[in-house]
């Protein structure tokens, strides 16, 4: 059976476990409907032109969860950031690790969405905000069906958290090969600000599917920073859909580090509905063997006065391949709008391929866009320089692709993850870089 045809029978299986008499169990009908027309997204479809998914849906994968298997703190230690005092949410094969987790707060409600789609005191919430910017495409509609768990974050208006979150998604291996759909709903209120690290993770080689589904709604003046770390096994794959709504005077950025994983494939859209926005989106692969990183942004400039910045930087070995596909789109109304696009790329090995595909859509006339794309090799006069003084090739090429990516990580707001990522770094470079960590 196809996986498509396991995922529509499977439906009705789940519907079975959920609560049928809500206005969300209308919305995932609707949902499993629009896959069911559409199917998965092909490569005549001009988003999906250099991304191919047929070699991932081959696999026979498993819906369903047998249970929780009892992970030991001693088994994913390593995948937390211990330097830093934060809130925990974590997940076993798509299923809450109470255990693992540590969510006690006063200040801010960090909780499950299978808590915010089931319980009265938050139907308001979830009638206001869930599914709600996450556009209608057949993987979207996928998770909306399957929606059931994640994480539910609710700041409240003028509050400050007082230390980050982490949302780690760890799949164990019981299962030959398993399909998970986590659905992640985030909401800032006014004047309120926040710092998230999210992480999925694989500790077998079995072959994992992720499609998850992220809706972030900023309002007036809130402040998010958002990182995602994506350093998976050769045998995962993640489908990353994050969709941010922002008010005004809203500032989100939102970090992406690829380094691992079979196929990724990140769609990243803001949309900036008030004035005065700043929206950051900044990323950094770096992949070898056959692995497969695709970018796919989108700022949609909706009022005037905002700005938005993207950077994404590259680094391709092997047979890699990278995609950039990155849209801003300027609305007649948004005037005085200041965006800055960048992707800048380095193919280490002459059978690496990267596909760029910067693009500006404006339709108002008082505006300061700009975008560009480079592609190229490491400078050999800089490797002659550097191996004049005595470094060895191997790590003066590290300290040029390090330098090259440096601008990025920089901006990274947390120290303590900023010096894992370092680390991360220097491991898929295969070197010691000299840092303290």
């Amino acid at each position: 059976m196809e996986l498509k045809d396991k995922l529509i029978s499977s439906f009705f299986a789940f519907e079975e476990h959920v609560d049928v008499n809500t206005k969300v169990h209308n919305t995932r009908s609707e949902a499993m409907k629009n896959f069911e027309a559409t199917g998965f997204p092909t490569r005549k479809d001009e988003d999906w032109k250099y991304t191919s998914l047929k070699s991932i849906l081959k696999e026979d994968y498993s819906l369903f969860p047998k249970k929780e298997d009892a992970i030991e703190y001693k088994d994913v230690k390593k995948y937390f950031i211990h330097d830093i005092d934060a809130y925990t949410i974590v997940f076993i094969d798509g299923i809450y690790s109470s255990h693992l987790s540590q969510t006690t707060h006063d200040k801010i409600d960090a909780c499950l969405m299978s808590s915010a789609l089931s319980k009265d005191k938050y139907k308001p919430i979830i009638e206001k905000y869930f599914n709600k910017i996450a556009p209608k495409t057949s993987l979207n509609s996928l998770n909306t069906a399957f929606s059931r768990e994640g994480a539910f974050i609710n700041i409240p208006k003028n509050t400050v958290a007082d230390k980050p979150i982490q949302i780690l998604n760890f799949s164990t291996g019981n299962e030959s090969a398993l399909m998970l759909q986590p659905r992640n709903l985030v909401i800032l209120g006014e004047n309120s600000n926040v710092q998230i690290i999210e992480r999925h993770q694989s500790l077998t080689d079995n072959a994992v599917l992720t499609n998850s589904v992220t809706e972030i709604y900023a309002e007036k003046r809130a402040i998010l920073d958002y990182y995602k770390i994506q350093n998976d096994k050769s045998s995962a794959s993640l489908i990353d859909n994050t969709y941010v709504e922002q008010k005004d005077d809203s500032n989100c950025s939102i970090h992406t580090f690829s380094f691992g994983g079979k196929l990724t494939r990140n769609n990243l859209q803001f949309f900036q509905k008030g004035e005065h926005i700043d929206s950051t989106m900044k990323g950094v692969t770096i992949i070898e063997d056959k692995q497969h990183v695709d970018h796919n942004t989108l700022v949609h400039h909706i009022e005037p006065n905002c700005e938005s910045h993207q950077d994404y930087k590259g680094i391709y070995d092997d047979k890699s391949v990278g995609v950039f596909n990155g849209k801003v789109v300027v609305e007649k109304e948004a005037q005085k709008t200041n965006a800055f696009q960048s992707n800048n790329n380095i193919l280490v090995s002459d059978k690496a391929t990267i596909n760029s595909k910067p693009q500006l859509e404006i339709f108002a006339d008082d505006v300061k866009c700009s975008h560009g794309c480079t592609i190229g090799q490491l400078d050999e006069d800089a490797m002659f320089y550097l191996k004049s003084r005595g470094i060895p090739e191997k790590e003066a090429r590290a300290l040029l692709m390090y330098a090259f990516a440096n601008n990025v990580l920089s901006s990274v707001k947390i120290p303590e993850l900023q010096q894992r990522i370092n680390k991360l770094i220097a491991n898929k470079l295969n070197v010691n870089l000299g840092f303290d960590l």
